[in-house]
């Protein structure tokens, strides 16, 4: 009896190498014979026809000839502690005799399914945790190291290092997001070229921590690093990532946090929803520097958008929030009436809705530890009066406007409410993507490559050869020009 450990991939992209990397990494470390690695191609393989056209890497577990978990998503951290902790059971099965737990995977025929069967086979694996008392940065490997193909070296060095991988994301920044994360840095001659070169390409973004118990992770981890400077690295600390990798200043290969308020703001730029174990969900207590991060809903309404935008996202910035989604709207009636269902009784709604809809307003998702609290505590009372007199500092008496009823700025109430409130403003959209003929034949991988690196999640691909019928339905608009014919017969071929 042993554990395998099965890689499906499609026939379009091959298997992971990051992962087969990874398989020969755990084994040489785990050096158990119980535990097996395969990879298995979907297309040629008939029993795995259901997975035949998945963009996701799935990795299937089996024991006793029984599929015991399923892993989607190339999540290397995520993977290594599945495999340690399924070994670990089935030990438990063969030592002490107890019953082996088989699931049952129907191949993801619905999107709806897929969330749900991933939420049931994972549920002790899909949250991201770090315990109280162990701390955490953040790691980037910049995008020239990337591009240069040293991602998996530099992981597998870090996790020899003694650093655990609680979280791994590849992401490319827009340019937006670079000035964002780098505002600190605003006043600096390179800014422009910092700005130019971080949303060049994809980076891979960690969150990393020491074991608990072992030292802080923050200096251990720019230690390990080496100076900024790579001449410096390379003269005073050569077995430096940074002397190993960097290239100059700018292009130093790796970036860490410089200490634990840092690290906060850049987990919430990155990864809102970490949170340290044992933490509640509800209250956020996790001791004074591990509360979770969170993300919560601020609207500056019109008023105060008009006359004091830049004033107030200054404070919103000065308070350690990160912006992690901004939009300016003009409601409509029916809009204001949906949100605020709950007012819609209130003496003063009717002056609500008036103000609500005079002009855009400016939504903000901002994201830190224990948001939904900090920000609701930044605003104070929500008559301004009150404020004025019992908090004249917080944000809604200093920016109180003409009103003595409504206040001009909104928080919401709950981690329900602000989930609520930030998908209403911001809703996920999808869309379709055709890859044509002959770019499809010379081009699909690369493509597809580049679609995932500008962070857009492909949940669904499908190759097929349009028949006429289909193709003359799907450019019907165009039924009437001359070049539709000549169209069609491209689609067709």
């Amino acid at each position: 009896m042993f554990l395998s450990v099965v890689d499906v991939y499609q026939q379009w992209c091959g298997p992971c190498r990051a992962v087969i990397s990874l398989f020969r990494k755990i084994k040489n470390e785990l050096g158990d014979d119980l535990l097996h690695f395969a990879i298995a191609e979907a297309d040629s393989i008939e029993d795995l026809e259901k997975y035949r056209g998945k963009c996701k890497p799935t990795f299937l577990f089996y024991a006793g000839g029984a599929l015991i978990a399923v892993l989607r998503g190339a999540n290397a951290p995520l993977l290594q502690r599945m495999v340690v902790e399924e070994l670990a059971k089935e030990k438990q099965v063969l030592e002490q005799g107890m019953a082996r737990t088989a699931v049952k995977d129907d191949g993801l025929t619905e999107e709806t399914e897929e969330e749900e069967k991933d939420a049931e086979v994972h549920q002790n694996y899909e949250d991201v945790l770090v315990a109280v008392n162990q701390s955490y940065t953040v790691a980037i490997i910049k995008p020239d190291v990337v591009a240069h193909g040293k991602t998996n070296e530099i992981i597998l060095k870090i996790q020899d290092a003694g650093f655990d991988i609680l979280a791994h994301e590849e992401r490319t920044l827009s340019v937006s997001e670079a000035r964002e994360f780098y505002q600190h840095r605003a006043g600096e001659p390179y800014f422009e070229e910092l700005v130019r070169f971080m949303s060049g390409g994809p980076s891979h973004v960690l969150v990393i921590a020491k074991p608990e118990g072992s030292d802080d992770t923050i200096p251990a981890w720019r230690e390990f690093l080496g100076p900024v400077d790579v001449e410096e690295a390379k003269r005073e600390h050569p077995e430096s990532l940074r002397a190993q990798y960097g290239t100059e200043t700018l292009f130093n290969a790796l970036h860490g946090s410089s200490d634990v308020e840092q690290a906060g703001r850049e987990l919430a730029f990155f990864f809102p929803n970490f949170r340290p174990a044992g933490s509640d969900r509800r209250s956020g207590h996790a001791g004074p520097e591990l509360k979770p991060v969170e993300r919560t809903l601020a609207l500056i309404r019109p008023d105060a958008a008009r006359e004091n935008r830049e004033e107030i996202l200054e404070r919103i910035h000065e308070a350690g929030f990160t912006v992690a989604m901004q939009k300016e709207v003009m409601l409509t009636e029916e809009q204001v009436c949906h949100f605020y269902s709950h007012l819609q009784h209130e003496a003063y709604f009717p002056a609500l809705l008036t103000n609500m809809t005079s002009g855009p307003l400016l939504a903000l998702a901002l994201a830190r530890q224990g948001a939904v609290q900090h920000w609701r505590d930044l605003l104070g009372p929500q008559d301004p009066t009150q404020a004025k007199r019992e908090q004249p500092a917080c944000l809604r008496a200093h920016f109180a406007g003409e009103s003595e009823s409504l206040n001009q700025l909104h928080g919401s109430g709950s981690l329900e409410e602000a989930e609520q409130e930030i998908n209403f403003f911001f809703p996920k959209e999808h869309t379709l993507a055709v890859i044509k003929p002959d770019t499809a034949e010379e081009h699909r991988e690369e493509i597809l490559g580049e679609i995932q690196s500008k962070s857009f999640t492909i949940t669904r691909l499908h190759e097929m050869v349009l028949s006429r019928e289909v193709a003359e339905e799907f450019y019907k608009e165009h039924r009437d020009k001359p070049f539709f014919s000549q169209l069609v017969d491209y689609m067709c071929r």
